[in-house]
């Protein structure tokens, strides 16, 4: 059913708007419990167990993984039947399906299936040349892919101003280093988003872009001043709240002792400083009553280490709840029965919190009232036609004209940021050599395809992946070599990159940098300089790295990307791949600009 604009703050009980409040995770479900061992089921049919909590508790909004997403008709499945168990609740409200599509490096739909972009700092790459063309497209095309999929709220986008060389999380995530650019260009994809029926959420309040600890693995600090606050971190959430007013907010686990110094005890008896997320100076004074943002406010998701490594899952509900957060996204696992049963045990907590005056009765409802107003003017519906939907999606997802648009931003934010001896584009002759370093192989297949791609000259290609190569072998291939293109891609994916928490606990090591490729490149680089070889420095993620490698190279360019959507026997390609081919050969220029200081350049 249409949300009912009748449904006065009054009419729902406590029960009913705690449950409005709590957006749970269905990655994996296992109906039996499996003991110490984890769940790895994931949840591509939704199970009658957890029909029945979201029918009992009225919930308010689950979160879709890559996991759960197999097939067109099997997700538009999934989330009519979400709907429809939103339905039999007492309320009958429909639910926040909610995802993070951010494009580029955060994209949940298959690559082969979706159109996922080259993100964020690409966009900001195309700005001096563009303006907010892409910013608009991008969000555009998703929102209508996400739609025809059932799925109306995005966690995108990422508007923390990314000043930090190190930042593990961000990085490409962001526009650029510039709060004026990033508020431009996040406005845009806000509108770009909502003006094509998806919420949007911007993140992650009070912004993450000058930390070198990833709040999936830890609990980052902000050492800035209030005046570098309000001039770096706070400008873009400013601006889009009073331009935009965005559907959502997201809170970040990050501490900011400028903003608030105030204390908590963890769970192991520490004393520390107040995150964010719980922090009610950062959340009602700052966002609500200074910013004058009067929308839904969520958590990052509550599983992530920089908070529950500090604090049990329920405390850190209620403590959420108390800052003035509306949405507490990922509460609790909901991979077995015993969960369910924290979570009957967390919704009576809160009632109790409530009844005992720990959180304001008049907050809850008022925050309720926001969640309903929010699900009413985007039009929520509980009523959904499966046959006409899937019918739509296919041929949506992925359609060519979309397709276009990846392969148009992917191009226009190419930046050639060095080009000595006129090295660019490659003199490229039948017969000559290419040697391709690349941190896997599958990249160097990618390169070297679209290479053949865009020439009909003979070519011969030979490859060294820095995951494991034989030195004397490569030295060879380098010497015998006409061409040498190297690339790199750092820093190292992060756990949001992958999905989440959960691939954290099946990888401890994953946090880790894998075996230093740093090292072995720069090595190779020099070997190129002393035999005198033409060589091509190729920044595949943040351009960072330029500073390292490109002194031994004639020429470098930034693709700020290495997305691969075609992966088969015959075939693997990515925008990314191809718009750097095209450059490399001289089909086309590198226009983008770098949003980032590299060097001093910018």
């Amino acid at each position: 059913m249409p949300l009912q604009s009748s449904f006065a703050e009054s009419a729902l009980t406590l029960k009913q708007q705690l449950g409005q409040k709590l957006m749970l995770d269905l990655r994996y479900y296992c109906e039996q419990d499996t003991g110490e061992q984890k769940c790895r089921t994931p949840v591509t049919r939704l199970p009658a167990d957890l029909a029945n909590i979201i029918s009992k508790h009225n919930i308010g909004g689950v979160i879709l993984f890559a996991e759960n997403i197999d097939t067109v008709p099997q997700v538009i499945k999934l989330n009519n039947d979400l709907q429809q168990a939103a339905a039999k609740s007492e309320l009958g409200l429909p639910l926040f399906i909610s995802i993070d599509q951010e494009g580029g490096r955060v994209a949940r739909i298959p690559r082969d299936v979706g159109t996922s972009f080259t993100g964020n700092m690409s966009i900001g790459a195309t700005y001096k040349e563009h303006g907010t063309h892409f910013a608009t497209e991008s969000a555009r095309i998703i929102a209508e892919e996400l739609l025809a999929l059932g799925v109306n709220v995005n966690y995108a986008p990422t508007v923390d101003v990314n000043m930090n060389p190190d930042n593990p999380v961000i990085n490409v995530r962001s526009y650029g280093e510039d709060p004026r650019l990033v508020a431009k260009l996040g406005g845009a994809q806000v509108a770009g988003f909502e003006n094509n029926g998806v919420i949007s959420s911007l993140k992650h309040f009070p912004g993450h872009g000058d930390t070198n600890v990833d709040s999936h693995t830890g609990l980052p600090k902000v050492m800035h001043d209030k005046e570098t606050i309000w001039q770096q971190d706070l400008p873009p959430f400013k601006d889009i709240i009073k331009n935009q007013q965005p559907g959502m907010i997201m809170t970040a686990h990050i501490q900011y002792p400028a903003l608030d110094d105030s204390t908590f005890v963890s769970k192991e008896g520490k004393t520390m400083i107040k995150p964010a997320t719980m922090s009610r100076k950062i959340i009602t004074d700052l966002l609500r009553d200074e910013l004058g943002y009067q929308g839904v406010v969520i958590t990052d998701a509550l599983d992530m280490a920089g908070i529950s490594h500090f604090f049990e899952p329920i405390e850190a509900v209620v403590n959420t709840f108390a800052a003035g957060v509306d949405i507490a996204l990922m509460p609790i696992e909901t991979r077995s029965p015993k969960d369910l049963e924290v979570l009957e045990a967390l919704i009576d907590r809160l009632e109790q919190e409530v009844q005992r005056g720990t959180l304001n009765a008049d907050e809850i409802t008022a925050s309720a009232t926001r969640i309903l107003k929010l699900k009413e003017k985007f039009k929520l519906t509980t009523k959904l036609d499966d046959e006409a939907a899937i019918k739509k999606a296919q041929l949506l997802l992925g359609d060519q004209s979309h397709r276009k648009v990846e392969a148009e931003l992917a191009l226009a934010a190419i930046t050639e940021v060095k080009n000595e001896n006129n090295t660019l584009p490659l003199n490229i002759k039948s017969g000559t050599k290419v040697h391709i370093i690349m941190p896997d192989t599958r990249k160097c297949f990618a390169l070297q395809q679209a290479l053949l791609d865009n020439t009909n000259t003979l070519l011969s290609f030979s490859c060294t992946s820095l995951q494991g190569y034989e030195p004397i072998s490569t030295l060879k291939e380098m010497n015998e070599a006409d061409v040498i293109i190297a690339a790199n891609a750092s820093p190292k994916q992060s756990a949001v990159e992958v999905g989440g928490m959960d691939d954290l606990a099946d990888n401890p090591e994953f946090a880790i940098a894998k075996a230093d490729q740093s090292a072995a490149l720069e090595s190779l680089l020099k070997q190129a300089k002393l035999a005198n070889k033409k060589t091509v420095f190729v920044s595949l993620r943040a351009p960072y790295d330029i500073s390292q490698f490109g002194k031994f190279a004639d020429a470098v360019l930034a693709t700020y990307a290495y997305n691969i959507d075609i992966d088969t026997e015959e075939k693997i390609a990515g925008p990314a791949f191809t718009a750097l081919a095209k450059v490399l050969m001289g089909k086309a220029s590198a226009n983008g600009q770098l949003p980032v200081t590299v060097n001093g350049l910018n």
